[in-house]
């Protein structure tokens, strides 16, 4: 079997995760950590809105969507600022789709840092890796209800409209809390309750969840997080906090 080299992100990559492979998977750009199928053991999501962002041009469409939600939110501070991460610190982005939040993260880090994408679909991390995202960003494909890296690992997470596709939300906020150093600060964005999120949820195993206002954020301070802020905009709401 060919053996493809690791990139240095993915090199440094390898040193954080609790389980590292003895024969990395990168032949595609990214490191795969799932194999041929999503095997983690976690429940899959195979609902129809799942099955549209795992394809060609779901990836296609995420990318767009991402793009106008970033300008229209960004009214309550770009979550990259306030994320405050150490230049040479480690971010991840769960959920990375087609890598442009991991991208920002990398030109917060530094140079000497390291910024983590993390998403379970294919095609969304095949354009990921075609983003310029610099040499100090590395992809994974792996599952957010069981992130591969040790505890306390990274300076930040960020986490962009993605936990509603996931089939048990909280055990990634647990996971997101388990690899964030103390100190480390998470900022989340997620649909709300209201009669136009409700409308994701209309077509049968639409596979979207829709969380409660209060939701994420009592999630986090159970999970020990401070300074736990949210605030919605119509139907999204960001959220954010600070590892105890």
């Amino acid at each position: 079997m060919r053996r493809f080299p690791l990139s240095p992100a993915l090199q440094r990559a390898m040193e954080l995760l609790s389980d590292p492979p003895s024969n990395p998977v990168v032949s595609r750009g990214y490191l795969d950590l799932l194999g041929g199928e999503a095997d983690s053991g976690s429940a899959q999501n195979t609902g129809a809105i799942q099955r549209l962002w795992a394809s060609p041009f779901g990836s296609m469409f995420y990318d767009n969507a991402q793009t106008l939600a970033r300008r229209l939110l960004e009214a309550w501070q770009h979550p990259i600022e306030w994320l405050d991460i150490p230049a040479g610190g480690v971010a991840l982005d769960v959920g990375c789709g087609p890598g442009s939040i991991t991208a920002s993260l990398a030109r917060a880090v530094g140079a000497d840092g390291l910024a983590l994408g993390v998403d379970v679909s294919e095609p969304m991390l095949a354009r990921a890796v075609r983003v310029r995202a610099g040499a100090q960003a590395g992809f994974l494909r792996a599952d957010a209800q069981q992130l591969p890296l040790r505890d306390n690992t990274v300076d930040a997470v960020v986490s962009i409209a993605v936990l509603q596709l996931i089939p048990d939300p909280m055990a990634a906020l647990g996971e997101m809390a388990r690899v964030l150093k103390p100190g480390g600060r998470i900022a989340l964005m997620v649909p709300t309750v209201g009669l136009a999120s409700r409308i994701w949820q209309l077509p049968l195993k639409s596979g979207v969840r829709v969380f409660g206002d209060d939701e994420i954020a009592d999630t986090l301070e159970g999970y020990g997080f401070t300074s736990v802020r949210a605030k919605n905009f119509g139907t999204i709401q960001w959220v954010r906090g600070k590892q105890a």
